[in-house]
């Protein structure tokens, strides 16, 4: 539930993490705020909600998500985390060339520390990421690990454990923090001297390790080099004390060495230097450097008369910024992918990339229809990158996922006391945050006829105005829309405004299903089972001869999930027919032909082969060999915490229980696997990527597909 004001509440996965994020926002935090926190591991109240909702990292935010816990009106901010610096120095003594674990929970983790480490000049140990379930095998077995907090989950064979404590918040995240609560200029001279006192001393015990001096500067270097984002310290006259290699790289400045001298001697933009020479002000303004914007914000320290201002990519910190994702609803994302990312080479295909193209260049805007798992939002996304606007901001919403009631406060945002609940200071609308590039609107057949209205207001006169505001402000956005619907349909059926599907229509494109274009099919079997994996394996022609006479209504998306499921059943190197899955598997029933190969019917229709299109020609290398596209190995094997998750979950199923991950992880105890909560999270949705279980809410809990189960009866057997 909602807190009172000034007020934040962390989130961890752990007790452990709980404690030292705690620890550490209570050293910058004034005491009279109210901070709350919660581990999942040790259990959550029914909704988190606050001033300000700070999470430990990404997985914990899905985990909230998941959970239904999260209050979608509390501001969010997912932290970014780094190495305790003041532990750091306990890993010192270690000999030159020591092959070392470094153990974490997860890959990931793991390798991010290295990497710190290793900026921070720890550079001469032998790294060797370790976690659960880590399969690799050891020609020697290492002595030492290292770990943040997790010395738990160390081998046995380790003789010696270095424990550096968990990850903490890095300095952007505490600055963030402070900005979010107003905090910031009355506490960045305290904030950086905090960081640069840690710093200093860690550099200062590293020097007094090694013996030499010299390397206090040498690593002191090493950490401001090592920042993700441009740094600048300068004092009032303008002489610059650091600037940092990333900087260099942001403004395409060359290498030089810059400390001593003055701004405008190494900085060829008067604006800029400008800004940076206002006196005893802080702020923030964006500039651009040749096809690169870049947000520069300056903090004013009293107490020396000096300034800092760091300098971030506009468009990396955008893609970047999962908070900025949130708020874009259902992780509205950045434009990733590009025509060549669509596969296809068919007539109907290359006509649809050829009009698309066209459309692309123009600011028409544009509709797409076609049937879902098509790949319509590839499409969108290849159009803002081939147009005019492709340097400008791509959101992508999509409405099917969002309740009315929010749809009309997202798309044109809100003034502050605009409703009950509403953010303080209000929220830019979607709209105003495209401003100049492209917002793509998927399914925009489910929206309701009164954003209908507003949204034709927004093709009309390119003006929207915020919920409970009083000007019109004018936007500039090109806008791609889809759906899966038969709009003119809707539109006869006074379910869809004429008007507003005529703007709509202005460029109209036309996806075709994959059954209309089986053409395609070989080459995307064989683009689908080499990015899905990368060791070599073998296709025996008769599946893609088979694959071919299925009807496919749930489209690539459907093909997609086809060949990861064989690719998962296999046995050793070769795709078969048995891999096929069974007729439970697609969308509709599944019926004999003639040449007892399968085909698909949807359900309520009758099944008939599509007398245009062929079967494939196989090339002649095809029927004497078989194609090798480089896959990887599937690691799911007998024996592993996934086999033995798998068999918990159906004895469980047996006893009609509730299949939960507190049951599992109490079940899994007994076992060579003992998970926590979170690592069982971790391995349930790679089963449920693969088929083999569904993931439901409440009651019905975890159960194996006939999938799983048929996998599960074949690994017994």
């Amino acid at each position: 539930m909602k807190q009172g004001k000034n007020s934040i509440t962390l989130v961890t996965g752990t007790e452990q993490t709980r404690l030292a994020l705690l620890e550490q926002l209570q050293e910058f935090i004034p005491g009279e705020m109210k901070i709350s926190s919660y581990a999942i591991d040790e259990g959550l109240p029914e909704m988190i909600g606050d001033d300000l909702v700070i999470v430990s990292s990404g997985i914990v935010k899905k985990e909230l998500e998941e959970l239904e816990r999260l209050d979608p009106t509390s501001d969010l901010l997912i932290a970014k985390r780094t190495i305790n610096y003041e532990d750091v120095a306990k890993i010192l003594r270690i000999p030159k060339g020591t092959e070392v674990l470094f153990v974490n929970d997860v890959l990931e983790t793991a390798l991010e520390s290295i990497q710190v480490l290793i900026e921070l000049g720890i550079d001469e140990l032998k790294y060797t990421p370790y976690y659960p379930g880590y399969t690799g095998v050891f020609s020697t077995y290492p002595k030492i690990a290292i770990t943040p907090g997790e010395a738990d989950k160390a081998p046995d064979f380790i003789e010696k454990i270095y424990n550096i404590g968990p990850r903490v918040f890095d300095f952007t995240t505490i600055a963030g923090i402070l900005n979010r609560l107003d905090l910031l200029d009355q506490s960045a001279e305290d904030i950086s001297k905090k960081y640069l006192t840690k710093i200093i001393s860690m550099s200062k015990r590293i020097a007094e390790f090694s013996g030499e001096l010299a390397s206090l500067n040498h690593h002191l270097n090493s950490v401001i080099d090592g920042l993700n984002d441009g740094l600048l310290v300068y004092d009032d006259r303008g002489e610059i004390s650091v600037l940092n290699e990333n900087l260099k790289k942001i403004i395409g400045m060359p290498a030089q060495e810059t400390a001593g001298k003055k701004l405008k001697d190494v900085l060829y933009h008067k604006s800029l230097i400008t800004f940076l020479m206002e006196p005893k002000e802080s702020g923030e303004k964006i500039f651009s450097f040749e096809d690169t914007e870049v947000a520069v914000r300056k903090i004013y320290l009293q107490s020396n008369n000096a300034y800092i201002a760091t300098f971030k990519n506009v468009q990396e910190t955008i893609a970047s910024n999962e908070q900025l994702k949130r708020e874009l609803i259902q992780k509205g994302h950045f434009a990733k992918y590009t025509f060549e990312d669509i596969i296809g080479k068919s007539e109907a295909m290359t006509r649809v990339k050829e009009i698309v193209k066209k459309l692309s260049k123009t600011d028409l805007t544009i509709l797409m229809e076609g049937e879902s798992g098509t790949g319509k939002e590839l499409f969108a996304s290849a159009i803002h990158h081939y147009s005019n606007r492709s340097k400008k901001p791509y959101l992508a919403v999509n409405f099917s996922a969002l309740p009315d009631e929010l749809i009309e406060s997202e798309l044109f945002g809100y003034e502050e006391g605009a409703f009950t609940g509403a953010k303080k200071g209000g929220r830019i609308g979607l709209f105003e945050q495209a401003d100049g590039g492209t917002i793509f609107l998927d399914e925009i057949g489910d929206i309701s006829m009164k954003v209908q209205a507003r949204l034709l207001r927004v093709l009309q006169e390119k003006e929207v105005m915020p919920i409970g505001g009083h000007q019109i402000k004018t936007v500039d956005v090109r806008i791609v829309a889809a759906t899966n619907k038969d709009l003119s349909k809707m539109v006869k059926g006074g379910e869809f405004r004429q008007d507003l599907y005529y703007r709509l229509k202005m460029g109209y494109v036309k996806i075709p299903p994959l059954r209309n274009r089986k053409e395609d099919l070989q080459e995307m079997i064989r683009y689908f089972v080499s990015t899905e994996t990368q060791s070599e394996i073998l296709i025996n022609p008769k599946v893609i001869e088979t694959l071919w006479d299925y009807e496919w209504y749930g489209n690539v998306r459907e093909l997609k999930n086809t060949l990861e499921y064989m690719l998962a059943v296999r046995d050793g190197n070769r795709l078969e027919i048995k891999d096929i899955p069974d007729r439970g598997f697609f969308m509709g029933k599944i019926l004999t032909n003639t040449e007892g190969l399968e085909a698909v019917e949807p359900l309520g229709k009758t099944w008939e082969r599509e007398s245009a299109a062929k079967k494939p020609e196989m090339e002649p290398s095809a029927k004497k060999t078989e194609m090798k596209p480089r896959v990887k190995k599937l690691e799911l094997e007998p024996g592993e915490a996934e086999i033995l998750l798998l068999q918990e979950i159906y004895r469980l199923m047996k006893k009609r229980n509730v299949v939960g991950r507190e049951k599992l992880a109490e079940a899994m105890k007994s076992t060579e696997y003992p998970l926590t909560s979170n690592q069982i999270r971790t391995k349930l949705n790679r089963l449920e990527n693969l088929g083999l279980i569904v993931k439901k809410r409440g009651k019905h809990g975890t159960a194996l597909t006939e999938q799983g189960l048929a996998y599960l009866n074949k690994i017994e057997r």
